[in-house]
């Protein structure tokens, strides 16, 4: 098995996966490495991939303005700070849309796998099994992303509390 092959055994989305299945997804992946600070990925951008953190930290950051907040206020908000054999992007892989926030590196050195949609899809769609484990990991994945920000979004409102 190979280095990418182990490591992709160790992400999250990847759980449960055959090392068949891990080997074809790795042949699927692209590798790049981003300086601390670096944008990755633009708030409203079009995207089509899924990333994979291999090494380093990203921080996922929004534009308060986006929804209402101060138009003065240009700084972006860091609302999560992903690290090794987490994800980010799985949206694109189901409804192709916008980007929902940026996202830029924490660190230097930081090197993620990227897997273009497309090329995903065609996977799943020729291997039922791979396609079932993956979406339903994503789901899973998303899932738990959406109760961190919920409760976030509760502690703000019911006691004041700063949620980032």
């Amino acid at each position: 098995m190979s280095d990418l092959t182990n490591f992709l055994k160790q992400a999250d989305i990847f759980y449960q996966f055959t090392p068949t299945q891990l080997e074809m997804l790795a042949n699927l992946c692209e590798e790049r490495t981003y300086g601390m600070g670096e944008i990755i990925l633009q708030e409203g951008a079009s995207s089509k991939e899924l990333y994979v953190i291999a090494h380093g930290e990203v921080e996922i950051q929004v534009n308060p303005a986006v929804v209402g907040g101060p138009e003065s206020q240009n700084d972006m908000v860091t609302i999560a700070t992903l690290r090794r054999g987490q994800s980010f992007g799985e949206i694109a892989l189901v409804d192709e849309g916008l980007r929902s926030a940026s996202v830029r590196a924490a660190q230097k050195n930081t090197r993620l796998l990227i897997l273009e949609r497309a090329r995903v899809m065609l996977l799943c769609e020729t291997y039922p099994q791979l396609g079932y484990r993956l979406m339903y990991n994503l789901a899973a994945d998303l899932a738990l992303k959406i109760r961190n920000a919920d409760l976030r979004i509760r502690e703000t409102l019911i006691y004041g509390k700063k949620a980032i």
